[in-house]
């Protein structure tokens, strides 16, 4: 059946947020060296592994697995969602914050919990001033608005997904629904919340195309419903065995011509 609607995940796919992330951290491991005597990548490296360890740690790990949720989005999010999981997440960030990169900088011989909470502060508003968005996002957007019915589908918390959208305003707008995991309460793969996508869109699964970066959340979960999917791989990622998409793209500029042949 012909394609009516286009369903975007938002985190690389449309946001650039490894970029934001790493630019993050570059401002604030610049800013610990200005201060103390430190190699800002090598406490970039030492902070993202204690961040991911500490996460792991939590009660709240399983919780935003199944959400989607990582680390460095701890790093920076406020999780101030009513839930009473998003509140319990709430409660832990702020020592997670300070931990993280007290942590990192004790591994390279920096004792200094204090210098880890300002730091752990910084981070956010770094991350904040830092929004970027694929080039090609707005030109395959403008393409695409009027012709389709746009659906945004991203794991993640509401509050954090807003803030993006926020940062970066112009991308709202084009969608028709915006869905985002933390208010719906799973997250991609699982096949619920692509059948919640159907009902509010009114449409069927065979009248739709995921977009995404992501073979195991975007392009998994599409499968589950028998919906296509165009797997968005920049990087040049390797092939998943069990997850195969209908189609392969570099650029989100070779979803135009595609939609045309299908």
């Amino acid at each position: 059946m012909t394609i009516r609607t286009v369903i975007f995940d938002l985190d690389d796919t449309l946001l650039w947020d490894k970029k934001s992330i790493a630019t993050a951290f570059e401002l604030t491991c610049k800013k610990a060296a200005e201060q103390v005597a430190v190699n800002p990548s090598e406490l970039e490296v030492t902070v993202r592994e204690a961040a991911r360890n500490l996460y792991a740690s939590y009660p709240t790990y399983d919780y935003t697995q199944m959400i989607g949720i990582n680390p460095f989005e701890g790093l920076w999010g406020t999780f101030d969602d009513p839930t009473n999981e998003f509140q319990q997440l709430k409660a832990i960030v702020p020592a997670y914050r300070k931990n993280s990169w007290t942590v990192g900088l004790a591994k390279l011989g920096i004792d200094n919990a204090e210098l880890g909470a300002e730091l752990g502060e910084y981070f956010i508003e770094a991350r904040k001033q830092s929004p970027f968005v694929y080039e090609e996002t707005y030109e395959v957007l403008d393409a695409l608005k009027g012709n389709y019915k746009l659906i945004l589908l991203t794991n993640g918390s509401p509050s954090l997904q807003h803030t993006k959208l926020e940062i970066t305003p112009e991308i709202a707008p084009y969608f028709d629904h915006i869905v985002i995991s933390g208010d719906f309460g799973r997250g991609k793969p699982d096949a619920s919340i692509f059948e919640h996508v159907l009902k509010i869109a009114d449409i069927q699964a065979d009248e739709a195309i995921m977009v995404g970066d992501n073979l195991m959340t975007d392009i998994l979960g599409s499968s589950r419903i028998n919906m296509r999917s165009a797997w968005i791989n920049r990087e040049e990622k390797a092939p998943v065995e069990g997850v195969t998409p209908t189609y392969e793209i570099e650029s989100l500029l070779e979803l135009l011509p595609l939609l045309k042949t299908i």
